[in-house]
């Protein structure tokens, strides 16, 4: 009979010869991932799509990283003129790459943190101002690392105690946020975290309404919004294809036509059927009562005649989709509809319309250059081959020297776990994933997006029938084919 130490050196001999293989140079590589490709979370065939519709903020117009401390120190002279913050926030200045979208912000605890598709607190990831909390401190406050369904937030990502910080504009206020609270607890200066959220979310909503944003950003289209070259085509090879076009923003129409005719020219709104400004989405999806309201495209003041149609050429504030189905004769799978807020754009569409819908994710490229490269590839086949040893062994319950050697492989395990969030983003790691379990932020897109993609000018690299379907994943107890 084998001695025990043989016993526990085969084990280790195991995990020896199963990372050489799992990292050896000859392995085939896996493939590496389009960064520019779309993709399907429901199989969508573009040849039955005879309507498309658009969003505009981070939808047809991108822009660039400039815009978010614009918002961030319009937003801090607010909380100093209006609500007398200290006049030393001033020299608070944004922060790149702090914080990823997606988040949720628990408003009583002044809690920023990353959550998990089942309702699960990724640890590591908690933050109040810039100082991670502990684990310990995180079991206390929660009872554990679940979070209730009611405690986390509505059906638009907003509740009572807690908010989740989905669109690209959120990465400002969640930086002002931890910034400030940062200020105040290294300042000894008491306040309470509600105010403090419901100051820094007035700030910024007032950034947004009081026009200060749009006129900064109009003032110099060069710093602010990237050229559309690419989205100009899209649209026209829509349009030439006979497919009716429509756009429906909660942006004024001045600042959407200064964006459109710097991305596309000035002729850009030949290629629309209808667009729809200062629509208050997501209210347009689901309030009834709204009518529209048809603006001079030279003046900018309403016009008083009751709106029965919506014409090409002419442009509408307000309204709601009930009217807008009615007037237009567009409705259910017909429509296919891109937006980058997951709830305010392709929720109620997808879930009460039965719209098709596409989520316009920026950060995507970023995400899926890191997946390609070779470190994170090596790290990922290496704890799949781990949690593979770790799972045959667990068995051996008894034996006190082989669960020994288990726990050095959680404990390795552990280590690369934490590699793979620290790669994308050291705070919180990536918006898709947590250790082991798709974010919230994935849920919710894979509930409401049929498909995803960085850009919708990433529609060009495929012929205008295409259909997208979704890959095929094993569930637990099905055989999974790809290994």
């Amino acid at each position: 009979m084998r001695s025990l130490r043989d016993h526990i050196s085969s084990r280790r001999h195991l995990h020896d010869v199963i990372f050489t293989v799992c990292l050896r140079p000859e392995q085939k590589p896996l493939c590496k991932i389009n960064p520019t490709s779309v993709f399907a979370n429901n199989e969508l065939c573009m040849g039955d799509v005879e309507v498309y519709g658009f969003d505009y903020d981070y939808t047809l117009a991108h822009y660039t990283d400039e815009l978010y401390p614009l918002i961030y120190n319009l937003a801090k002279e607010r909380l100093l003129m209006r609500n007398k913050y200290p006049e030393s926030i001033m020299a608070l200045e944004y922060i790149p790459g702090f914080a990823v979208r997606g988040l949720h912000y628990d408003i009583e605890k002044a809690l920023l943190m990353k959550i998990d598709a089942f309702h699960h607190i990724q640890l590591g990831t908690v933050f109040r101002g810039h100082q991670q909390v502990s684990d310990a401190e995180v079991f206390s406050q929660y009872d554990g690392t679940h979070v209730p369904v009611d405690y986390m937030s509505s059906f638009h990502g907003r509740g009572k105690q807690m908010v989740q910080l989905m669109d690209m504009f959120s990465l400002s206020e969640m930086a002002l946020l931890c910034d400030i609270t940062e200020f105040f607890l290294k300042n000894g200066i008491e306040y309470d975290p509600e105010y403090l959220f419901y100051d820094v979310k007035n700030a910024v909503i007032s950034v947004h309404l009081s026009g200060d944003m749009h006129k900064a950003v109009a003032e110099d289209m060069d710093r602010y919004l990237e050229r559309g070259e690419e989205i100009a085509q899209l649209l026209r090879r829509l349009a030439g294809a006979g497919k009716k076009l429509f756009l429906i923003t909660n942006s004024p129409f001045w600042f959407v036509q200064r964006g459109m005719e710097y991305i596309a020219g000035p002729s850009w709104m030949e290629m629309f059927d209808v667009v729809i400004a200062e629509s208050r989405k997501p209210k347009f999806f689901t309030d009834t009562k709204r009518p529209f309201r048809e603006v001079s495209k030279t003046s900018g003041t309403c016009k008083f005649e009751r709106v029965t149609s919506l014409r090409k050429g002419q442009v509408y504030i307000q309204g709601n989709l009930q009217d807008f189905r009615q007037m237009t004769g567009w409705y259910g799978a017909r429509v296919l509809y891109f937006g980058d807020h997951v709830y305010s754009d392709l929720a109620d569409p997808f879930l009460k319309h039965g719209w098709r819908t596409g989520a316009i994710i920026p950060e995507l490229e970023d995400e899926i250059k890191i997946s390609n490269s070779t470190s994170y590839k090596d790290t990922i086949s290496w704890l799949l081959a781990l949690q593979g040893l770790i799972e045959s062994q667990q068995k051996s319950r008894h034996d006190e020297a082989v669960q020994a050697v288990v726990q050095e492989w959680m404990k390795e395990m552990r280590e690369l776990r934490h590699y793979t969030k620290d790669i994308f983003n050291p705070q919180f790691g990536s918006l898709f994933r947590t250790h082991h379990n798709p974010t919230y932020f994935s849920r919710r897109l894979m509930r409401f997006a049929d498909i995803y993609t960085s850009s919708v000018a990433n529609l060009l690299h495929f012929p205008i029938d295409y259909t997208f379907y979704p890959r095929r994943s094993a569930l637990p107890h099905e055989i999974n084919y790809d290994s």
